[in-house]
């Protein structure tokens, strides 16, 4: 099914089909494997965030084998995950670009892993720390390198529903950290120094069980027909195609659309900040403006939600879990449910709408907060109503960085935003957050609340002007490969009518 392409050169021109058929694939058992495979990387990053939520607070008690001051739970612990996510990112997303979407998301998870063992191993608080670090640092790897393969494999018609959904699934890890928790701390059955490290343990089993899943998983074929080994790419689609039809039981469409690449082994960092900068400003600001709300709310939240039911609503520290896991639930929910929207009503509208409806109830959150007349279980109700809509946004903001920017720079662009608006958002989210609460102030935990929902509501108004109308097109189509042939190039023909490569843009955005 693939076209004839000239011979393979290191920095050859070819013509290729390979997107094209990716795209027009029917839904398959091959789908589902690289979800797997691929998509519960968030329910790790879920685990590990509500473990140390709601485990957290057994280390600031006595007998726990370790102690830790309860703002350093919330503010240095949690700083450090981030800072250390920020900068695996940045570090594993330009060696993504560089080295392929397979070799590390097998090195990212590797890194989480024996981080997580650590962590269960950890004698005194330094140690903790350091491997909160280092933790953070797989999984930001995690993040540029598995959005990158999931976007570059699934078809460009439900590419929005199923992105949503994997970043929604951030949050069956939080459930499972969540009661997982209630377990672990329950001194009846675990002792008080070693039901958390279990809790960690338990984690690195989850994540050993997706590596061997992950194993399976392709290099990306997108990724393999700009760097020179388009023979390896037809083989990967080859075979993918004989799954698809052998699960189906249907034969596939032909494929006539086609795009000319020039093939490079690796894209300069000057030429991605033209990418980003020049060609792109308005997704640019779009990027960043999506990835500071949402870190700010949710690693605020999600690292002192717990602090807030104990000091507020004498909720004992063993029983926070329940409380979180009802809102976690309700996280995923959205993303499953209003998903399938962002592939029909489109991007402009699901973002915007999920950004400023979360900022608005925020608000009114807050000011039921400040007003003393909420509970345990009235607060949980409210946040679970906010975070429906938040986290479907949250979701759509790695969906959005992750396709608007050329197949080239993709892996570090993630990166990048993430990196950049996690400082901005994350890293002063925890550290704010926990400094208000430790106040023991209503006043004080209900304006973080607005800084938060002020953040949202931002964040949509720049979706409505500048979100790009992505649904149902091709990665290509979007953004243009910066290695595509321009038009007339007389090394390469262009893409048949209705093919994948637009005009080169100016300052689109």
């Amino acid at each position: 099914m693939a076209t004839a392409a000239q011979p393979s050169t290191e920095y050859g021109t070819i013509e290729t089909n390979v997107a094209a058929r990716l795209d027009r694939l029917p839904w398959s058992r091959w789908h589902w494997m690289v979800v797997i495979g691929l998509g519960t990387v968030w329910i790790l990053d879920g685990l590990e965030v509500t473990l140390v939520g709601n485990v957290g607070s057994r280390l600031t008690e006595p007998g726990a084998g370790i102690h830790i001051a309860s703002q350093d739970i919330g503010g240095l612990a949690a700083t450090l995950y981030v800072i250390g996510a920020c900068i695996g990112a940045l570090f594993f997303g330009r060696l993504t670009d560089l080295w392929g979407r397979k070799k590390l998301f097998l090195i990212t998870l590797g890194v989480y892993l024996t981080a997580t063992v650590l962590t269960a191993l950890s004698p005194n608080p330094t140690w903790f720390f350091v491997c909160r670090l280092l933790t953070g640092f797989g999984i930001g790897g995690e993040y540029a390198a598995i959005n990158s393969a999931i976007d570059e494999l699934i078809p460009s018609r439900v590419r929005g529903r199923v992105d949503i959904v994997i970043n929604g699934s951030f949050w069956l890890g939080a459930v499972a950290g969540s009661l997982l928790s209630v377990l672990m701390l329950d001194e009846s059955i675990f002792a008080g120094n070693v039901g958390w490290r279990l809790s960690f343990a338990l984690g690195a089993i989850l994540g050993t069980v997706i590596l061997l899943v992950r194993r399976h998983v392709p290099e990306s074929p997108r990724w393999l027909f700009i760097h020179g080994r388009e023979d390896e790419a037809n083989e990967i689609v080859d075979d993918i195609e004989r799954q698809v039809e052998a699960s189906t039981g249907k034969p596939l469409d032909p494929v006539d659309s086609t795009i000319t690449i020039h093939q490079r082994r690796s894209i300069g960092f000057g030429e991605i900040a033209r990418a980003l900068v020049r060609s792109y400003p308005k997704r640019t600001v779009l990027g960043f403006s999506l990835f500071i709300g949402q870190a700010f709310l949710y690693n605020a939240i999600t690292f002192g939600y717990a602090t807030i039911l104990i000091k507020f609503f004498d909720v004992p520290s063993g029983h926070t879990g329940y409380y979180f896991a009802v809102i976690a639930l309700g996280n995923f929910v959205g993303p499953l449910v209003l998903g399938p929207l962002f592939d029909t009503l489109g991007r402009r509208v699901m973002i915007a709408g999920t950004y400023l409806l979360s900022g608005v109830l925020l608000l009114g959150t807050a000011f039921l907060f400040k007003q003393g007349v909420l509970s345990a279980a009235g607060m949980t109700a409210c946040w679970s109503v906010v975070l429906f809509f938040a986290s479907t946004g949250a979701s759509s903001a790695y969906l959005t960085v992750s396709e608007i920017f050329p197949m080239e720079t993709r892996a570090l662009a993630i990166a990048f935003f993430y990196a950049l608006g996690t400082l901005v958002g994350g890293v002063s989210g925890p550290q704010i957050f926990s400094r208000l609460v430790a106040t023991g102030k209503t006043d004080d935990v209900a304006f973080a609340f607005v800084i938060g929902a002020v953040l949202m509501i931002v964040a949509g108004l720049v979706a409505i002007v500048f979100a790009v109308k992505a649904e149902g097109r091709s990665l290509e189509d979007i953004a243009r490969p910066l290695t595509a042939a321009d038009e007339g190039d007389a090394s390469g023909s262009r893409s048949a009518p209705g093919g994948l490569v637009p005009p080169a843009p100016t300052t689109a955005h």
